[in-house]
């Protein structure tokens, strides 16, 4: 008796883990969809945004800094929504707005005596 009421605890909660891992894969593909609708948005917009000389220099950045490349994309996806940008970016607009967005590198010196 007490085993029979084991294993019906067992068979509920095996049942409960099931259902929560199906709700979880169910949310990660949802999340995973969401990110390639963003993902295609912006790379759309950046079509529209920047010539294709300025296109290829982004996503060569993209290779070597992905971070840094995924924050220029925002900032030019965000210009263009908010009208500050009326023309195609040429790829020296793109480097002059690069050279702007990296941090300055400290030099150091070291001399020895």
């Amino acid at each position: 008796m007490v085993d029979d009421e084991l294993a019906e605890l067992r068979r509920r909660r095996m049942e409960q883990l099931q259902q929560q891992q199906a709700m979880d894969q169910q949310a990660l593909e949802e999340e995973a969809l969401r990110q390639k609708q963003i993902e295609s948005q912006i790379r759309l917009a950046l079509m529209e945004i920047l010539e294709p000389e300025a296109r290829e220099r982004l996503n060569t950045i993209k290779l070597t800094r992905p971070e840094f490349a995924k924050a220029v994309e925002q900032q030019l996806v965000m210009l263009a929504q908010s009208g500050r940008i009326r023309e195609r970016i040429t790829d020296d607009q793109l480097k002059s707005l690069l050279a702007q967005l990296t941090p300055s590198k400290k030099e150091f010196r070291i001399t020895r005596r």
